[in-house]
């Protein structure tokens, strides 16, 4: 088939998603049916149209951002000819048949630059992805609507991160390190004995996509993730802290391990270099005396029994984040313990080796889990990473943590 023959018009319209095209004044040119349809506006009411004439902020809401963040994403791409994919995004959209009455709408937009032949944008193309039932889903109750404040405060200071990351050019080992310490901070106090360890990879700029997190629940109760961006540098950095603090947050407002992973891995659609991630969330109770879990594409987390047997928890394991083509939920398990037992979460730096297969490597954690079973979360942490890491650095970075159940 010639290019004479293809319909881009078509093709445009029939574009799964929002889609819309703008010119550098920010006007709009064109959008396809399935934007129309969500902003519920006709052609006609957008094209030739300043984009934020027709969708401008909610007058009543005074901490309303959208516009302030949607303009500055499409300057983004204006003056850098590259793709922007933006944080969730609260923007309450004006019903067309009712002026004055405003509707609570959430967007994951992503722009992208269409460049003429000089080198110069011509074109804006600004995709949205309607995610607002799935907010709304997880706003069951007057917590929720106190955790959707904390979302929007945590996507506030990961704007300015990467802000001042965009302004960072001394990439040096002491600029990069300090970076990943300060996104993995030491945990608060959880009422349980707990220990963590973050080990970066010998040579190079020793940042990677390594993260862990744990955060207090309802009841008695905790959770406890951990998970590996792929890449090196501090783009993988930045992605891993954009995926840490919206898998933390989710935590606490989903229904259990695999509704979390289900949520992150919506959020990870929108975010540049967060392509087969891979993490695994757990759920403490002592309650109960169970752990939940449910895992994407990660390593099993290992539970070391009071007698010094171990069993790995990989009865629900799922491809990593952006795998599938398709949503679809994520499998959970749940497995009970007793007094004295361990958790132990772990990324692929702590055991994987070159020259061995992976059942290779999770025996020797599971001889070292074994032999330090009567040492307390700290003490076994230590003597983890002294057992496993190469006495010359390991090759990938190691992030652990250790929970006293």
């Amino acid at each position: 088939m010639t290019d004479a023959e293809i319909d881009y018009a078509g093709v445009f319209q029939a574009l799964p998603g929002m889609v819309a095209l703008l010119t550098p004044e920010l006007v709009y040119v064109d959008a396809n049916e399935e934007f129309l349809r969500m902003t519920r506006r006709s052609r006609e009411q957008l094209v030739g149209r300043y984009l934020f004439d027709v969708l401008p902020d909610n007058p009543n809401d005074s901490d309303a951002s959208g516009v302030r963040n949607l303009e500055a994403s499409l300057n983004r791409v204006l003056e850098s000819g590259e793709r922007d994919a933006m944080a969730l995004q609260r923007y309450d959209v004006e019903s067309a048949q009712y002026p004055g009455e405003w509707e609570e709408r959430y967007w994951s937009p992503v722009n992208a630059p269409v460049l003429g032949p000089d080198g110069r944008v011509v074109l804006l193309v600004h995709r949205m992805e309607e995610v607002t039932e799935l907010i709304r889903a997880r706003r069951a109750d007057d917590h929720a609507r106190v955790l959707e404040a904390e979302l929007y405060a945590r996507a506030r200071e990961l704007q300015e991160v990467n802000e001042r990351l965009r302004a960072v050019h001394a990439r040096d080992r002491e600029i990069a390190l300090a970076l990943q310490e300060a996104m993995l901070p030491a945990p608060s106090p959880l009422g349980h004995p707990a220990a963590v360890r973050y080990r970066p990879a010998t040579g190079g700029l020793n940042v990677c996509g390594d993260w862990y997190d744990l955060v207090e629940l309802s009841g008695d109760r905790i959770g406890v993730a951990v998970g590996d961006v792929v890449g090196h540098g501090l783009a993988a950095a930045c992605v891993m802290g954009q995926l840490r603090s919206a898998l933390s947050a989710a935590s606490r407002v989903a229904y259990g391990p695999a509704r979390a992973l289900e949520v992150l891995g919506l959020y990870a659609r929108s975010v540049d270099g967060a392509e087969n991630t891979t993490a695994v969330e757990t759920a403490i109770d002592w309650e109960t005396h169970t752990v939940s879990y449910s895992s994407a594409g990660h390593l099993p987390p290992a539970l070391l029994h009071p007698d010094g047997t171990v069993t790995f928890l990989d009865q629900a394991t799922d491809p990593p984040l952006g795998a599938r083509p398709e949503h679809a939920p994520r499998l959970q398990a749940t497995i009970g313990f007793t007094e004295g037992a361990t958790l132990v979460l772990y990324t692929d730096g702590l055991i994987e080796r070159r020259s061995e297969d992976i059942y290779t490597s999770l025996d020797r954690l599971a001889g070292a889990l074994t032999r330090h079973h009567r040492a307390g979360p700290e003490e076994l942490a230590d003597a983890l990473l002294l057992d496993l890491l190469p006495a010359g650095g390991a090759t990938d970075d190691t992030a652990l943590v250790v929970v006293g159940l």
